[in-house]
């Protein structure tokens, strides 16, 4: 047998000659004559993988059906037969999620088309949905984890460029996961079985950082005593993810912009090029577009590096995450420390909640295993109030103030702390661009 197919028709000689053309074309055929035989049969027989129904059926439409499918069996595939001239049906069945439509009478060969395209898009449903979870294992694997509509997005976005090769740059303060989501872009990708290569720029010795990143042969340097592959040809195959890239020195910047640029690299102390097949993938919580402003950072290897930019959010962004990022961590910890531990109370919970977390998931993932091991909801607690959400720290006088006077001096304040710098003015007011330009013109401070 094809498929199986449930066929709604209240109108019994149609329903058997549809029945026998589906049945000699070797589907598995159950008929309805009626809504609620249709929606019994959906409930009992949970082979079925196709509908086709007519659109009147008695005092009710096959739209009753339809949404009763979308509702409960996603998947399912769904075709509607409507009368000559009864577009608006039509219309109506495809917004509703129905896969096709055929207006009556209609030959054999265009209800095999449309049986053939509806199951079709069931199996394209199925695919979605294993897909689906995949992701959503490997977002477990490597502990992304988060139901806030910017995770989604992001979840989204990795899922879409995970298997390409393309370089992607990932930005976000401290402890908001940014290797997390460069090994599952790793995971994700056809390179899964190839080596996950993880180096953090800031860690290394400017001295070594050439012969670390790109090798070196015997006697390159002092105290190489042998050949030494670099983190490069170490990830041949695979993917190396550059943690804070910006803290590579502007010599080694250029050498990077060439392995980019022509796949290439060659040790220190050789002449000899290395062709390597590597995915590259980097980040910083430094703005890159301020450091390249700077000079700190070549603006040929930021646009090179930020082909697709991926941005993790602050914890403080997603707060309805943490009570199952909460709940994650403790499963972690008491199945490694083999400890029980009572569940938080309402009140912790909230003040960990209410919280800004300037750690990020880091800071919570360690304050969660110290609970774990202290089994203390006051020591979990400790220094938490001292960010947490407030009306900030700037007390307004008893008798007020002069409002733009008051702003014109923090302009002026920026400006001079900043050098006449209006970027950083901008950077150290918290405010874009724009909006101190449009203040410094308002308060005629822009010369």
């Amino acid at each position: 047998m094809k498929a199986t197919i449930l066929l709604v028709e209240d109108d019994n000689e149609q329903r058997q000659l549809l029945s026998q053309l589906l049945t000699a074309e070797q589907y598995q055929v159950f008929s309805a004559a009626t809504v609620e035989e249709a929606l019994l049969l959906l409930k009992q027989q949970p082979q079925i993988e196709l509908v086709f129904s007519d659109w009147k059926l008695g005092n009710y439409t096959g739209l009753t059906i339809l949404n009763y499918v979308r509702t409960n069996l996603p998947e399912l595939g769904f075709v509607v037969a409507t009368a000559y001239g009864s577009v608006s049906h039509a219309v109506e069945a495809i917004q509703a999620g129905a896969d096709d439509y055929l207006t009556k009478p209609f030959k054999r060969q265009e209800l095999l088309l449309a049986v053939s395209k509806g199951l079709t898009a069931r199996q394209l449903r199925c695919q979605n949905r294993q897909l689906s979870q995949q992701l959503s294992e490997q977002q477990q694997l490597v502990e992304l984890i988060g139901t806030a509509p910017c995770m989604q997005q992001l979840f989204q976005r990795i899922n879409r460029v995970s298997n390409s090769d393309a370089t992607v740059l990932i930005s976000g303060e401290s402890g908001t996961g940014k290797e997390l989501a460069a090994r599952a872009l790793h995971q994700l990708s056809a390179r899964s079985k190839g080596p996950f290569i993880a180096i953090n720029c800031g860690a290394i010795p400017e001295q070594l950082a050439e012969a670390e990143l790109f090798g070196a042969e015997k006697g390159a340097y002092t105290g190489a005593h042998q050949a030494k592959a670099g983190k490069f040809e170490a990830a041949a195959g695979g993917t190396l993810f550059l943690d804070e890239v910006a803290e590579l020195p502007l010599s080694l910047q250029a050498k990077l912009l060439r392995l980019l640029q022509e796949g290439k690299v060659t040790r220190l102390g050789s002449h000899q090029e290395i062709t390597l097949d590597v995915r590259l993938i980097a980040a910083s919580h430094q703005d890159l577009a301020q450091a390249v402003q700077d000079g700190r950072f070549r603006e040929d290897l930021y646009y090179r590096l930020n082909v697709v930019p991926l941005h993790m959010p602050a914890l403080r962004q997603r707060r309805e995450d943490i009570p199952r990022l909460i709940q994650h961590f403790l499963q972690i910890s008491q199945k490694r420390y083999q400890i029980a531990v009572p569940a938080l109370t309402k009140p912790t919970l909230k003040q960990l909640m209410d919280y800004q977390w300037p750690g990020n998931v880091r800071e919570l993932a360690n304050r969660i295993e110290r609970f774990v091991l202290l089994g203390d909801e006051q020591e979990l607690l400790t220094d938490l109030t001292a960010g947490s959400v407030s009306t900030g720290q700037f007390v307004l006088p008893a008798a007020g103030l002069n409002w733009q006077q008051h702003e014109r001096d923090c302009l002026l304040q920026a400006l001079e702390r900043a050098g006449g710098n209006k970027a950083q003015a901008a950077k150290l007011l918290q405010l874009p661009y724009k909006t101190l330009l449009y203040r410094l013109e308002k308060y005629q401070l822009c010369h």
